[in-house]
């Protein structure tokens, strides 16, 4: 743990989407009817959103509802909690992906997928160019595949990647492997994600997403962190990550060395 913990320092967190890369079948829906034209994708290429009082975070909480068996994590920033949503590409490669996420202590196993090193994050993300949550319907509209910029929920699992300059991307497996065991959520594609479906609620400068206890294995004593930043989808060239953080844009703790407890209430 350690090593991911130092890998973090100053830098921040990746998150969670469902895209493969062309040869694998991913349940992921692009929302543009236009698809953008494949590009070598390079570090030096990539333009994220600009940085605003959006996302830039002045406290982060989780607190633990006993009498509801319940974790509402939680995070307020100094503009509007989800106020910045990203500019859509026009396709999936290259889609701009922002996230509001939760570092954890937490185990893989905890949040349902098989052992593995890394970091355990919830993040909170948004992207106008895919959805990725296939059995839920975040806009209320009766059409599953069009909120992927609606704010929405996933773990994932976050490992050190020095080829792109968050220093994190989305832990990545063989589609192959046998061993790995994925929630039933997982929206089948080879990465350490997920779509659990918990709330996200936004009300002015605060986002909270609301997980019952149950769902994590009922621990409610862990550590955690909340970290801004920007992610990319990357389906064309095979020397990146298919989801790699390229800018931080606040850490609350300053270091990322998750020193909050959850409260319990």
């Amino acid at each position: 743990m350690s090593r991911f913990l130092t890998a973090l320092f100053g830098i921040g967190l990746t998150l969670v989407l469902g895209i493969l890369y062309p040869t694998l079948k991913l349940n992921a829906h692009p929302i543009s009817q236009s698809v953008s034209t494949p590009i070598a994708q390079s570090p030096s290429a990539i333009t994220p959103t600009a940085k605003s009082s959006d996302l830039e975070i002045e406290g982060t909480n989780v607190h633990y509802l006993r009498d509801m068996d319940l974790l509402v994590f939680e995070q307020t920033v100094i503009g509007t909690a989800g106020g910045t949503v990203p500019q859509p590409k026009g396709g999936t490669d290259g889609a701009p992906v922002l996230a509001y996420v939760f570092p954890t202590t937490l185990e893989a196993e905890d949040v349902g997928f098989s052992s593995t090193e890394g970091i355990v994050a919830l993040a909170a993300t948004s992207h106008p160019d895919f959805d990725d949550t296939p059995l839920w319907d975040e806009n209320n509209n009766l059409n599953y595949t069009d909120d992927g910029v609606v704010y929405h929920s996933h773990w994932v699992v976050l490992t050190e990647d020095d080829r792109v300059p968050g220093g994190l991307s989305v832990k990545q497996f063989s589609p192959t492997d046998s061993n790995i065991v994925m929630p039933p959520t997982h929206p089948d594609m080879p990465m350490y994600f997920d779509s659990p479906g918990f709330p996200v609620m936004l009300n002015g400068n605060t986002l909270k997403i609301l997980v019952p206890a149950s769902r994590i294995a009922s621990k409610t004593d862990f550590k955690f962190d909340g970290v801004a930043a920007y992610l990319q989808v990357n389906a064309t060239n095979n020397a990146l990550p298919m989801l790699g953080v390229y800018q931080v844009y606040s850490v609350n703790s300053g270091d990322l060395s998750l020193p909050y407890n959850v409260q319990p209430q």
